[in-house]
């Protein structure tokens, strides 16, 4: 499986959007000092960086330091706690919990929340 079929095209209006595997995608170029990837929809000619869709879009510090803020929060420290031991503001890292936590709630609405109570009812 190419990497790239784990990501979708994040465009709405796109007829491949939010489809996985569909081999639309293509890397464009490169950018900032990780080298993150932007991405390229052949479908729909929109271009999105590979963090789009996911709690870390606009995060500013490194990829391991954020992980690393997430990965404290999630084992029970807290914000102050969290900020002393990874070397960050507790207000990053009260921000980070909040874009977390409301990326968790929307996948759990997506995936979980409108499942029909009765299999073959539609979902919504």
């Amino acid at each position: 499986m190419d990497e790239l079929d784990l990501f979708c095209c994040q465009n709405p209006d796109c007829e491949d959007y939010g489809l996985r595997g569909q081999g639309n995608l293509r890397v464009c170029f490169r950018y900032g000092p990780e080298q993150r990837r932007m991405l390229a929809c052949r479908t729909c000619q929109k271009r999105f960086s590979q963090r789009k869709g996911t709690a870390l879009f606009g995060v500013r510090l490194p990829h391991a330091r954020a992980l690393d803020v997430l990965r404290h929060l999630q084992d029970g420290c807290g914000v102050r706690q969290t900020a002393r031991l990874t070397g960050v503001d507790k207000d990053t890292v009260v921000r980070y919990a909040h874009r977390a936590g409301e990326h968790a709630q929307d996948s759990h609405d997506e995936l979980v929340a409108f499942s029909p109570l009765h299999p073959g009812d539609p979902a919504r």
